[in-house]
């Protein structure tokens, strides 16, 4: 657990008359709103404006600008690509999708590319294990996706956008929403083509290279509609869908390509039982499927891989002197379906879970406990403590410590010829302690973080329990505003390593920078920003073979409001279209432009 905000999100807080700057208010770091220096969580915002600036990004592209966070990719859009919170694997994130539980069970991880950025609102992101709070997979931290919804004052309000790009990239996305009379709604479509670029490159291993072009395409739909039916109940539902089809490479001669489909579905009740207690029953359920449909290697037909997984909630939230208790129940089931066949294919976990923050005189605290029983393993118990104090207006500590735990993946228990079902969860212990300094618009925050991991399962010939991995680091970041330039930058410090043998972690740079400037002047907004990422190695032995280089990029953007209603910009990334690769014998982008016109009415 963590007890800091990152500085991405220091910049978008408020100031007050005596210069301290007042916290953005979230709900990921403790299931209920809170202010972000109240909580035993790091959380840093991606709002509206980052999210349609990053146009043709990826989700884990948009996140990788982010403190804390970094990603490979087998390529370009749509491709398989991994997050890494705080050196962890990317199976040790959890996605929620308004709250929805969204990924596979069987390769573990969140489908990243499956989420088209055309339909989100907001990013909230926990850096730090979350367990407590959400149960297992949350070693490294959570991601939670918030779509676009209905709201305002305004009965109608529709929007329009059309992107071209390199690569033949097009995307045209358009919506509507409004509120009347209790009433709220949203409806938003989008959809994304591009013909790509060749994933593979002659290094890559068993023999997958081609040098075709790898193109992708996606459609996605987004529905909400709530009603307040009076001042203390309300009813909401939301919906996900997108299909698409990915091509890749995985060999000669073959136009390899998957058919992808999405679909996350919730519907909740919220209501005050009394003054200060509000309760909320949710039901959901998400779908994660991928189906090949041509392939060059017999082992990818039929490769049908589909995770459903239904989840029903009840929180309660519970204003006390001493601060908002939190605690529900929740039950998770889980169901693959695959032309793989598995031993064991559906489980179900039960969990209760409570926890406590408060905030008085300068004093900041949160406590959270959760037990899950899982039908495979049984019963694991959690806990996260945090305290903060401000030391004066421009001064404050945290400090945090808490458990996780990470349930292993259908691969790796059952996969034919593969797995290991004597595998046991993974149990992590961490502890964070920071420091932040703010005056006026200018903002300085130091973080230091050590996460240990018993029970590591470390994926070789077969994946085994190994008996420790150990991921420790800090962050720097500063945030500030000179002559209405904002500026922010950030540095990464990550010693990621399996205990037992000494080597580094594949794929996790151990030095990463990131500076970013940007100046609203008049109807017109520029930005640039750039990323430098050291060395890594692609392989669990760190073969110098496999070392992946150093590397650095720079980003443009720009923006002109033609009127009230139609705005035009341009983005221009990889500015010095440099060669570089995120994984060994995988391509990424070159140098790419794009431009965007929208259409939203004032």
């Amino acid at each position: 657990m963590l007890f800091f905000a990152s500085f991405s999100s220091l910049s978008a807080h408020a100031q007050t008359a005596g210069g301290r700057q007042l916290a953005e208010t979230v709900v990921t770091g403790s299931r209920a709103e809170a202010a972000v220096d109240q909580l035993a969580a790091d959380v840093t915002v991606i709002d509206t404006k980052k999210i349609e600036r990053a146009v043709g990004s990826s989700l884990p592209e948009l996140l990788q600008r982010e403190a804390g966070l970094q990603m490979s990719s087998n390529g370009g859009l749509g491709k398989e690509t991994s997050v890494f919170t705080r050196g962890t694997e990317s199976r040790h994130t959890i996605l929620l999708v308004d709250g929805v539980r969204y990924g596979s069970a069987t390769s573990g991880g969140p489908s990243w590319s499956n989420i088209p950025l055309a339909s989100i609102e907001r990013i909230e992101v926990i850096k730090g294990p979350a367990s407590s709070l959400y149960g297992s997979d949350a070693v490294g931290g959570v991601v939670q996706i918030f779509t676009k919804k209905g709201g305002g004052d305004k009965p109608f309000n529709p929007y329009a956008s059309v992107t071209l790009g390199s690569d033949h990239f097009a995307q045209a996305a358009a919506g509507l929403s409004g509120s009347q009379q209790g009433w709220n709604y949203s409806l938003n479509a989008q959809r994304t083509t591009e013909h790509g670029f060749s994933s593979t490159n002659p290094k890559v291993p068993y023999g997958n290279f081609n040098p075709d072009r790898d193109p992708f395409r996606q459609s996605s739909l987004n529905a909400s509609l709530g009603y307040e039916i009076n001042p203390n109940w309300r009813v909401d539902g939301s919906v996900l869908y997108s299909e698409g089809v990915n091509h890749f490479d995985d060999g000669p001669g073959v136009d390899t390509r998957s058919a992808l489909r999405s679909q996350v579905s919730t519907a909740s009740v919220t209501g005050r039982i009394l003054r200060d207690w509000k309760s909320k029953f949710t039901i959901s359920h998400s779908r994660d499927e991928s189906n090949a449909i041509a392939s060059a290697q017999s082992y990818n037909l039929p490769g049908l891989f589909a995770t459903t997984q239904r989840q029903y909630q009840w929180q309660n939230d519970i204003a006390t002197p001493v601060g908002l208790v939190v605690a529900g129940l929740e039950r998770l089931e889980q169901e693959v379906k695959s032309s793989t066949k598995y031993s064991v294919t559906e489980r179900t976990v039960n969990s209760g879970f409570v926890g406590l923050t408060g905030e008085k005189a300068g004093h900041s605290w949160q406590a959270n406990l959760r037990r899950d029983d899982n039908s495979q393993f049984g019963s694991k118990n959690t806990w996260g403590v945090g305290y903060g104090l401000q030391l004066s207006s421009q001064w404050r500590m945290h400090a945090s410590h808490g458990t996780s735990f990470v349930a292993p993946t259908f691969n790796q228990l059952y996969w034919p010829d593969y797995g290991s079902p004597d595998l046991k969860p993974e149990q992590g212990r961490n502890t964070d302690v920071g420091v932040t300094w703010s005056e006026g618009d200018h903002s300085v925050k130091l973080v230091r973080f050590d996460n240990r991991i018993r029970g590591y399962i470390a994926n070789t010939t077969k994946p085994e329990n190994i008996p420790r991995s150990r991921i420790k680091g800090w962050t720097l970041g500063y945030s500030g505003q000179f002559m209405g330039w904002t500026l922010r930058a950030d540095y990464d410090q990550l010693d990621p390593r399996n205990s037992l043998t000494g080597t580094l972690l594949p794929r996790r740079a151990r030095h990463v920078t990131r500076l970013s400037v940007d100046k609203d002047w008049g109807g017109w907004t520029f930005g640039a920003s750039a990323q430098s990422v050291g060395k890594r190695y692609d392989d669990v032995k760190n073969t110098p073979e496999k070392l992946l280089g150093q590397y650095t990029t720079v980003d443009l953007y720009a923006s002109y409001r033609l009127d009230k209603d139609w705005t035009l910009s341009a983005r221009v990334s990889n500015l010095t279209d440099k060669d570089y690769t995120t994984a060994y014998g995988y391509n990424t982008r070159g140098r790419a432009g794009y431009l965007t016109l929208q259409w939203q009415p004032r």
